[in-house]
């Protein structure tokens, strides 16, 4: 069964798309790509994935007035990953502007650890109608090389050489650097909290 709900995942060419459109279809809603700012600002929730490199993914919003639309967002909307991180005020990575919504700076794991973490973590102190019905320290999925530190919008933190932020909010913004899509079925219980917010 599918559910009406209009869900855009936000194409600006960085994102593993496929396995996010497989996770919300196996939830039994359909979620539409798209770089039109329209359809974005019409959308009921929108996600805003990213795998790559910060400098190059925001130079792609630049291109199309995304990184002007996106902070300007009523809906719910979940950052995924490079998406999080851009949506801070800046990342180390690239020395890349963010978006400022949330007042957090980017940085590059540096306490004599692995680089990128790569794997299952723990994430805890878990703090939003985002992880309803998830245990504390529940096992996500991270790929990463760069971190946003704890400050006031943290929601859920892990520790990987230091405590981090793994999710952050600010009104209607979610951020996650986990993969929910990724992360077996906690994971796809955080997407259907989200799509259900």
């Amino acid at each position: 069964m599918i559910f009406k709900m209009k869900i855009v995942i936000i194409n600006y060419g960085a994102g593993n798309i496929q396995s996010l459109k497989f996770a919300i279809k196996r939830l039994g809603y359909e979620a539409v790509l798209s770089d039109n700012a329209e359809e974005i600002k019409n959308a009921d929730k929108v996600i805003f994935p990213g795998v790559g490199e910060a400098s190059s993914a925001m130079e792609k919003l630049k291109a199309t007035g995304l990184d002007q639309l996106i902070p300007q967002l009523k809906q719910p909307v979940l950052g995924i990953c490079l998406g999080m991180q851009l949506m801070c005020s800046y990342c180390e990575e690239g020395d890349t502007e963010g978006l400022g919504i949330f007042n957090d700076n980017v940085v590059k794991f540096n306490h004599g650890v692995k680089v990128p973490q790569i794997g299952w973590n723990q994430i805890s102190e878990l703090k939003s109608k985002l992880f309803e019905g998830i245990v504390e320290n529940e096992f996500m999925y991270l790929v990463h090389s760069y971190y946003a530190p704890l400050c006031n919008e943290t929601i859920a933190q892990s520790t990987y050489g230091i405590s981090y932020s793994t999710a952050l909010q600010k009104d209607n913004f979610y951020g996650v650097q986990f993969h929910p899509e990724k992360s077996s079925n906690a994971g796809e219980h955080i997407l259907k909290n989200f799509l259900e917010l």
